[in-house]
């Protein structure tokens, strides 16, 4: 299989940037910050949506880009990824490194302008999203540390709005089943992406779930993270005062999220088509949480 969601397809310039750091993926993102403000309870101001949406921006531009770099020993010898924009030579590698910093000084500038407490714990979700490439390095679960990268922004939602209260009930009132529904899906997912990689992975002693168990089990797991997430989804209808708008999204995301494995496991050759089903997941679940909650409210 040669699906690479990184890959260039023109030699330079701006379009090639965009692929360093999957522009798409980093959009995709934001609804999951959102959700963590408006399900909060606290108030959300525009100026508080912008901050926080500069601040994932930058965040996940400085981490796409640097785990790029990490990788280039690996790209580089996997003909999966040989047209990634740093193999081909499409971004230069002191460009990529352009991206890491300027992407991390917004993060954490944007992080200082919110409130304290997005300054003071803003190093973690960094510190976090810098580490993939490192995980998968470490140890068999780098997909829960994935996973654990896009729950966080769920979290940094929640921060973002709660201005000076305290931080005890700043994360009380963090929408946790969210946080791990996303956590367990993401996760999920990218086990069902790892199948792609993996004899090359198993060659080159990459941790993955797959390489560890093998891909019956690993799609097995995944089904097993994604049936908790869909749970954990419809928790968070009775935990949040969701509605209808929420309810019919859940189900349309869990038949989604459902069909995904089913078409995985019937053909690993679908494996391009069921990664590709999550972006239209993330954005149903997101939006009808938050469309739900704004009707509350009008």
């Amino acid at each position: 299989m040669a699906f690479d969601p990184g890959e260039v397809s023109k030699a330079k310039g701006f379009h090639a940037l965009m692929r360093l750091i999957r522009i798409e993926h980093t959009l995709f993102s934001l609804p999951y910050a959102y959700v963590g403000a408006f399900l909060s309870g606290f108030p959300v101001t525009v100026r508080e949506v912008i901050l926080m949406s500069l601040a994932l921006l930058g965040l996940r531009s400085a981490a796409l880009a640097y785990n790029n770099i990490a990788d280039l020993d690996i790209d580089s010898l996997n003909p999966r990824t040989w047209n990634r924009p740093l193999i081909k030579g499409a971004v230069k590698l002191s460009d990529a490194w352009w991206v890491v910093v300027v992407g991390s000084v917004i993060y954490f500038v944007s992080a200082v302008l919110l409130n304290r407490w997005t300054a003071l714990l803003s190093p973690l979700p960094w510190l976090v999203a810098m580490s993939y490439s490192g995980a998968k390095r470490r140890h068999s679960f780098p997909h829960l540390h994935l996973g654990l990268t896009l729950a966080l922004a769920v979290a940094g939602g929640t921060i973002a709005v709660a201005g000076n209260s305290p931080l005890p009930e700043v994360l009380a009132r963090i929408p946790w089943a969210f946080f791990f529904g996303v956590l367990f899906w993401v996760a999920g997912f990218d086990i069902i992406y790892s199948t792609m990689d993996y004899e090359f992975d198993l060659k080159h002693g990459i941790g993955s779930v797959p390489t560890r168990f093998g891909i019956k089990k690993a799609l097995d797991m995944a089904l097993a993270f994604h049936l908790m997430a869909i749970i954990l989804f419809g928790i968070a209808k009775l935990l949040y005062g969701l509605g209808s708008v929420y309810t019919i999204g859940w189900a349309v995301a869990s038949a989604l999220i459902l069909y995904e494995n089913l078409i995985a496991r019937k053909n690993l050759e679908n494996v391009p088509t069921a990664f590709n089903l999550n972006i239209p997941i993330g954005l149903i679940l997101t939006l009808s949480a938050i469309a739900d909650k704004l009707l509350g409210v009008i």
